[in-house]
């Protein structure tokens, strides 16, 4: 966009800030269209020429260039109406990268009183037809929303549809899927309502569902290298009972009382993490035996140069033998970030899952832990066991886009091997 047309624009944005001004630049003639567009962004400091005291309107406006003002914008938000301040705002995220170069913090936007900001995320996804799942062609949308209360307060929401099926039913309803207030207290960060919690590695190996925990957190951050939560609720949603999804009853470990701690710890060399859930309520074995869960985790990640080797083992001690544990090891490379097109990831890893560490509410997007949960076929319905290979990997095609992949193979079970599943989606961000 040329340097006049751009400049034009921002004026019309910033109308009202200040009065009319008089022209500084020697290559802007009063007989220009945008003579007093540039004349009051140039009073107000929004805009600057060059050494020589030329504007030179008819080049093409850089990305820096749009930041530095932006960044000009931004420092006197408190002279613009609302609808002013939302339009730098969009700024704002737009040149987010740039304005980080320049030291200018995007974030300082959110510390407003009375300020709500939107985001969200798109997906088109294909899912083989194995196991427990037909073939599937499908598409989910998130909205979410933040509003700042204050300085120290947020409510924060995430609005999620259905998976629109391009393939038979296209419904799809609408939902909540989050909602919660964090109060900070300098020492602590509580969070109070619906919430993400993730029980594993590997984006919620063990549980990740985006329905995510009811209940309240506390976070503290212990020095630079340690971070610890604790909570108490209960999980919303679980695939067991009759392999339905968000059941509820005497086999599902949704809607039953559940403290949990969490730690991780940065030892320079690796990443450690820890966690300790325990359940208030009993759950219903595989083998007909009730008991109260208690699942220990430790999880470690090893980066060497852009690789990374990652580790997990999880203990349920209430668990009957054959059905206590789960661990997994792996090798990843890469880092895929979504606003750096080409950027990408690869992670392998070998997964021996027991069914009584097993939540049933994995991030997986393909189905190959769902004959754990399984009761209404009587040919897998004593699944204690799988163990299989997960391949699972990124790739930024586009800024905020990019494509997820997982094929889950070689899988054993001990009452029958689950098939290979797979599935590719085109994420969006925005």
């Amino acid at each position: 966009m040329k340097r006049l047309l751009a400049l034009a624009a921002i004026a019309a944005l910033a109308a009202g800030a200040s009065a009319q001004a008089a022209n500084p630049f020697s290559d802007v003639s009063s007989s220009d269209w945008a003579y007093q567009a540039v004349a009051d962004l140039s009073d107000q400091g929004i805009v600057e020429g060059y050494p020589d005291g030329t504007f030179r309107g008819e080049t093409s406006i850089t990305r820096y260039e749009m930041a530095q003002i932006t960044a000009r914008l931004m420092a006197k938000e408190d002279q613009y109406s609302a609808e002013q301040r939302a339009a730098i705002d969009k700024l704002a995220a737009e040149y987010a990268d740039e304005l980080d170069t320049l030291g200018v913090r995007v974030s300082n936007l959110e510390k407003k009183v009375g300020n709500i900001s939107w985001s969200g995320d798109a997906r088109m996804r294909y899912q083989s037809g194995d196991n427990s799942k037909d073939e599937a062609w499908n598409g989910r949308i998130h909205i979410m929303m933040q509003g700042q209360v204050n300085e120290d307060t947020t409510v924060n929401a995430r609005f999620s549809t259905d998976n629109v099926q391009f393939k038979g039913d296209s419904d799809a309803d609408v939902g909540m899927e989050s909602m919660n207030v964090q109060h900070d207290f300098g020492a602590a960060k509580i969070t109070l309502g619906r919430y993400d919690m993730a029980v594993g590695n590997q984006t919620g190996w063990s549980y990740g569902n985006g329905w995510g925990f009811d209940g309240a957190e506390a976070a503290f951050r212990l020095g630079d290298r340690v971070d610890l939560k604790v909570g108490y609720g209960q999980f919303n949603i679980s695939s067991y009972d009759a392999g339905v999804e968000g059941a509820k009853g005497e086999h599902s470990w949704a809607d039953k009382d559940l403290f949990y701690a969490q730690a991780t710890g940065d030892l320079g060399f690796a990443v450690l993490g820890l966690g300790y859930y325990s359940w208030q309520d009993k759950v219903e074995s595989a083998a007909n035996i009730g008991y109260d869960p208690e699942l220990v985790d430790v999880q470690l990640t090893i980066p060497v140069s852009d690789f990374r080797i990652f580790g997990e083992y999880m203990k349920n001690t209430t668990a009957p033998d054959g059905y206590d544990t789960a661990w997994n090891a792996g090798v990843g490379y890469g880092v895929m970030d979504y606003k750096k097109p080409g950027t990408w990831n690869l992670d392998l890893s070998y997964n021996d899952v027991d069914y009584g560490t097993y939540i049933g509410g994995t991030t997986y997007e393909t189905d190959i832990l769902e004959t754990l949960t399984n009761y209404s076929d009587s040919t897998v319905k004593n699944q204690r066991n799988i163990n299989y290979w997960l391949l699972m990997g990124n790739v930024a095609v586009a800024k905020n886009v990019f494509i997820h992949g997982e094929y889950a193979f070689a899988a054993e079970g001990t009452t029958e091997d689950p098939n290979d599943t797979w599935t590719l989606s085109l994420n969006y961000r925005y």
